[in-house]
């Protein structure tokens, strides 16, 4: 079962758009993304600790450190920071980010 499957399901066990429900949809992105740190999210699943509704309690502490007023908001960019943060994925713009990279080929080196 891969890291997108184990979202899937545990996604499904959770109200749809829910906060925890959207922390599955921004892992899923990840993954997709770089496939990677889906490994490692892959792994991390297996624990119970490391849902997607424990995940999504890190974002919830973090906007409750910066609510102003009754208000409070996460940017999508914190929130790929909380959860690289809690899965132990390489920050975004490390080299290391889990990014494959691309080979590319001249075509006239085989001619």
């Amino acid at each position: 079962m891969s890291a997108i499957d184990k979202l899937k399901a545990q996604q499904a066990a959770v109200k749809e758009r829910s906060a925890p429900w959207m922390v599955a949809e921004q892992l899923m992105d990840l993954c997709r993304r770089e496939p990677d740190c889906a490994e490692l999210i892959d792994r991390d699943l297996d624990n119970p600790q490391m849902g997607i509704v424990e995940a999504e309690r890190k974002i919830k502490a973090f906007a409750d450190q910066h609510k102003t007023g009754n208000f409070s908001c996460v940017m999508p960019g914190e929130a790929e920071r909380i959860l690289r943060e809690f899965y132990g994925l390489p920050a975004a713009d490390a080299p290391e980010a889990g990014r494959r990279r691309a080979v590319v080929v001249d075509l006239a080196d085989f001619f």
